[in-house]
């Protein structure tokens, strides 16, 4: 029963970070698309862009109910303990979240009006405020908060820092990335070479970004340090840079080369990248750098009632997901459109 106990969290843990994997790569690209709105003002190739997303965009919203879910059932203390820490973070990214939604149906039905520009207007905003909080809630759960007595004792602008604000940036420009890669896959014409262009620039900014938070983040606490230059560790944990500096390059190389596919391929390979090195570097932490998985975690007892039901439904959710994405796959041009 121990060991059933203690292997219980890691598998939850897995599950968390698969929805947190598969939120990013989903609801990823449509922020990065409503903030590619700023750089784009030909309101046909707008319609365009819209119409590679609207089909499946707002059922991507799943995986952060599930990333939800499974905080709040499965690890309550870490759930207790990081939502009073990321309150304001929290709230403004939801109803960023909201407005973006009633953004993407209004300017729809005001198309080729006026009014029209106002809700691109919120659109483009909320895609923008929904990225930067994300980042900047992902930085502060890696740069830690205040915990006494198991319960978080700091203020509530602790979350805001050079670290979380530089975080909060580069998923911005990460996100971009995707959404601009997502539309050199799925567009033709002048678009998908606007596309490409901005791929490239922001392909530059997000590298940036990447070798920052990666050389700042192990100066934040010290188990962080050893988890990356301490033997045997290293040995473990080198391929990361190494693949992040390859697909790189190969991201460079199929936008040069004309590649549809490629360039998105290798955007997504980044992000798992990045995910996967902040996993390293802050397991086996669920509040870094104080409480574990094993610390915040439900009785095993209701983690094992809630897997079987998780085992029952997830199978189900991927399915419905794919098969979205499937039937409206291919290339959009302005001919088409969904509304």
């Amino acid at each position: 029963m121990m060991d059933f106990a203690h292997w219980l969290p890691i598998v939850w843990a897995v599950i968390l970070i698969a929805a947190i994997s598969i939120y990013v790569v989903l609801d990823g690209f449509d922020l990065g698309i409503g903030m590619l709105f700023m750089t784009e003002r030909d309101e046909t190739r707008r319609n365009v862009m819209i119409s590679t997303i609207a089909p499946v965009w707002d059922g991507n919203e799943t995986w952060m109910v599930l990333g939800g879910a499974v905080l709040y059932g499965v690890f309550p203390g870490a759930y207790a303990t990081l939502l009073p820490a990321f309150y304001l973070p929290i709230v403004l990214m939801l109803v960023a979240l909201i407005f973006r939604g009633v953004a993407f149906e209004f300017r729809v039905m005001t198309k080729g009006t006026p009014r029209a520009r106002h809700w691109d207007f919120g659109f483009m905003t909320g895609s923008a405020v929904a990225a930067f909080c994300q980042g900047a809630i992902l930085g502060g759960v890696i740069q830690g908060v205040k915990v006494t007595n198991g319960a978080f004792s700091g203020g509530s602008l602790d979350w805001l820092t050079p670290f979380t604000i530089l975080c909060g940036l580069s998923v911005m420009c990460g996100y971009a990335l995707l959404g601009a890669t997502w539309l050199v896959w799925r567009t033709t014409g002048g678009l998908e070479a606007s596309c490409r262009h901005a791929a490239g620039r922001l392909a530059v900014g997000l590298f940036v970004g990447i070798v920052a938070v990666s050389f700042w983040t192990p100066l934040l606490h010290a188990p962080y340090l050893r988890r990356w230059t301490e033997w045997p560790n290293i040995a473990f944990v080198a391929p990361v840079p190494v693949l992040v500096v390859v697909l790189g390059l190969l991201l460079a190389a199929s936008l040069r080369k004309g590649h549809s596919r490629v360039p998105f391929l290798c955007a997504l390979g980044w992000f798992f990248l990045c995910l996967s090195g902040l996993g390293i570097t802050v397991w086996p932490y669920a509040v870094p750098p104080t409480l574990s998985l094993w610390d915040v975690s439900s009785p095993p007892s209701s983690q094992f009632f809630q897997l079987v039901g998780t085992a029952i439904l997830l199978p189900i959710i991927l399915t419905y997901t794919v098969y979205s994405y499937h039937v409206f796959r291919g290339k959009v041009s302005d001919a088409d459109g969904y509304h």
